[in-house]
């Protein structure tokens, strides 16, 4: 999937208040109104791991997480859920439970490719940014639904190693998600992701360039 993905945290209280068939559009433009120099020249690449805060009149109102590894490339998180469906009939069904509820929620598509990453109500059907533009839309409750799941994820996702060397083919060097080390390092910077919006009770919302 030759796509970037731009995943940003943005404030409800804000972003909420347009009508659904607006929200993107209205997030786009304040991403972009870089007259006030958006970014600052200081730090002209985002640091990966973290999240990178809008200067301006839209200061406090979102930010853009880069997320570690990746470039900016949604191809990781497609690979990451290739491999999880290589190995999870053979985790352990609680372990496999708590990561199918969180990738489910964010990148992966299912064991019938049919799961929803946009929450009902959150875009207008029809309106505004064609949906596969939008590749993530949470709202606040969603993000914070998540949030608790990846608390629970957390001490345990170091329990599926084993599971997925066994059953995960090895892959060739310069592949996206090479190992459980880079898959781990995505669910965390997803867990990541999840935890601070959820205690800003922020929205969280992918889009694809």
């Amino acid at each position: 999937m030759g796509v970037d993905l731009s995943l940003l945290a943005a404030d409800w209280a804000w972003l909420g208040r347009f009508p659904p068939g607006e929200r993107v559009a209205r997030l786009r433009a304040a991403w972009y109104a870089d007259e006030t120099g958006l970014w600052g020249l200081e730090t002209p690449d985002p640091p990966e791991g973290a999240w990178t805060w809008p200067r301006g009149p839209h200061e406090g109102r979102f930010a853009v997480y880069e997320f570690r590894g990746t470039l900016g490339s949604y191809k990781p998180h497609f690979w990451a859920c290739e491999r999880w469906e290589s190995c999870r009939a053979h985790a352990e069904p609680a372990l496999r439970a708590e990561v199918d509820a969180l990738l489910g929620r964010v990148v992966w598509q299912g064991t019938t490719g049919e799961r929803e990453h946009v929450d009902a109500g959150f875009l207008a059907p029809g309106a505004g940014e064609a949906p596969s533009r939008v590749l993530l839309a949470l709202t606040p409750d969603t993000v914070h639904d998540l949030a608790e799941r990846w608390q629970r994820l957390r001490p345990c996702l170091g329990g599926l190693r084993e599971t997925y060397t066994a059953h995960v083919e090895a892959v060739p060097d310069g592949a996206w998600i090479v190992d459980f080390a880079e898959f781990a390092t995505l669910v965390e910077d997803w867990g990541r992701v999840l935890e601070e919006a959820a205690g800003w009770g922020w929205c969280v919302v992918g889009l694809g360039e």
